[in-house]
C-alpha cells in the first residue's frame, strides 16, 4: 500500500485519538485491535499492528533456525 495522508484527528480529553475511518478500513483496523506504540522522535509517533510484529518475530525465529542449522552443518 503506498503512503497516504488521512487527514488530522485530535486528542481527547482522556488522551485517546480517532483513526479516520478511511485509514482503518485501508489498513483492515478493527474494534479491540492491539497497536504498538513507538516514539520516533518528539514530533513522530509511529503505530504498529501487533499481530504484524509477532508475524516478523515469527518469520525472524524461522530464519534462525536455519542460520543455526547451517553454521551446524558447515562446522563438520
Amino acid at each position: 500500500m503506498p503512503h497516504a495522508f488521512y487527514g488530522m484527528t485530535t486528542i481527547g480529553e482522556r488522551g485517546q485519538a480517532v483513526i479516520p475511518q478511511e485509514a482503518r478500513e485501508n489498513m483492515s483496523l478493527h474494534k479491540g485491535q492491539k497497536l504498538l506504540v513507538f516514539g520516533l522522535s518528539d514530533d513522530l509517533i509511529i503505530l504498529l499492528k501487533a499481530d504484524y510484529i509477532q508475524d516478523i518475530a515469527k518469520g525472524m525465529e524461522e530464519r534462525l533456525k536455519t542460520i543455526q542449522n547451517i553454521i551446524k552443518n558447515s562446522n563438520k
